[in-house]
């Protein structure tokens, strides 16, 4: 069952980009990315960073190359992935020439600390020569001086100029297999440096808040900034920017395309906060559901409601929903539509049972 939103967000209409297998901007869905917190050296440990990653659902993943045995360590990394790889270059162009050559798909450059015009000019040839796209990634933290100079503090003004200028060397070398980022770790600062980028460009824009902070405080930032320039239409491709687990940036990106209805995938929860009138331990019960469901891919809607104050009312715009009841009886709807009691110690049992029922079902259908 399909909940039919209150307003479709109208996407801005963005150039389509190539990120090896993934297509970015267009008519594409908006792809989530993350990016591995291991030594790139360490390619063992990379490699299974970037699998769980993957696992969870991100779209792309950035690894970082500070050095030239970072880069080199690309080659065997991406022969064990199968997800395009972004290479994170700061300060040695070298680095990005190298990740190019060594299977990158995508090379991330700070046009604020990668070096002079020439040495610009030599990566994008690297890019052209390896099938690369590139990121002009703007940060507020690391603006060219002189930029910075004109504008006294980082501002939208200072960041959108700076993505002009590096967007125009790269299409004076007729290189437009772009996308572009102007990052800070101020929400309104971000929100508005892409509010006003998007006026003057139609190249894909990957949004993020940078540095955003720990789990709790991170995620909401994010949430506040990528989704207030996602109701406006703006982006293409996301990055929850944590300090944490990579595999939470990326659920975190995934929930917040999902509660915009730009993006379904996996069982999307609806569950009430609990009370002293719910039938059964609804947290707890929501938590073991998350975990037994998470493998799932295929978009399904689960109501767990702990009374019947709303328990009804959800469920029936969900494909399986359960309302708490008395003395431990509670009520099971299908599509909507009341079908049984179910025990509280049968519940959870009983849960992933039909939602894998209705998985196969419409895996089936598609077929």
């Amino acid at each position: 069952m399909n909940i039919r939103p209150f307003r479709d967000i109208k996407r801005r209409k963005t150039k389509e980009i190539n990120v090896g297998k993934v297509k970015v901007g267009g008519n594409n869905p908006i792809s989530v990315q993350s990016m591995t917190n291991t030594l790139t050296t360490d390619i063992k440990a990379t490699i299974k960073q970037i699998t769980e990653i993957h696992n969870e659902g991100a779209d792309i993943v950035r690894v970082s190359c500070p050095d030239e045995a970072s880069s080199k360590a690309l080659k065997e990394i991406v022969k064990n992935v199968n997800v395009p790889i972004v290479a994170d270059i700061h300060f040695h162009y070298k680095r990005a020439i190298e990740a190019a050559e060594n299977g990158a798909s995508c090379l991330r450059i700070n046009p604020g600390n990668i070096g002079n015009v020439n040495k610009i000019k030599e990566v994008i040839k690297a890019a052209k020569d390896n099938q690369c796209s590139i990121r002009v990634g703007v940060n507020a933290g690391s603006l060219e001086k002189d930029i910075l100079e004109k504008f006294k503090e980082p501002c939208p003004e200072a960041l959108v100029e700076s993505a002009l200028r590096n967007i125009k060397i790269l299409e004076d070398e007729n290189f437009l297999n772009l996308k572009v980022s102007v990052k800070s770790s101020d929400v309104f600062l971000s929100i508005q440096a892409y509010r006003q980028l998007s006026k003057v460009i139609d190249y894909p824009l990957h949004l993020g808040i940078t540095e955003a902070g720990s789990y709790v405080s991170g995620s909401v930032k994010s949430s506040i900034g990528l989704g207030s320039l996602l109701l406006d239409g703006i982006g293409d491709t996301i990055r929850i920017s944590l300090s944490d687990d990579p595999v939470k940036e990326v659920k975190i990106g995934n929930e917040i395309l999902k509660s915009l209805n730009l993006r379904k995938r996996g069982v999307q929860i609806i569950s009430c906060p609990s009370c002293a009138r719910q039938g059964f331990q609804v947290i707890d019960t929501v938590k073991v559901l998350e975990e037994k469901l998470s493998h799932i891919k295929t978009s399904i809607t689960l109501s767990i409601i702990g009374c019947v104050v709303n328990g009804p009312g959800e469920a029936a715009t969900t494909d399986i929903g359960i309302t708490g009841g008395n003395k431990g009886h509670n009520m099971l709807y299908l599509s909507g539509i009341q079908t049984e009691k179910v025990l509280t110690q049968d519940m959870i049992a009983k849960v992933v049972e039909e939602v894998e029922k209705k998985v196969s079902e419409l895996e089936n259908n598609k077929k």
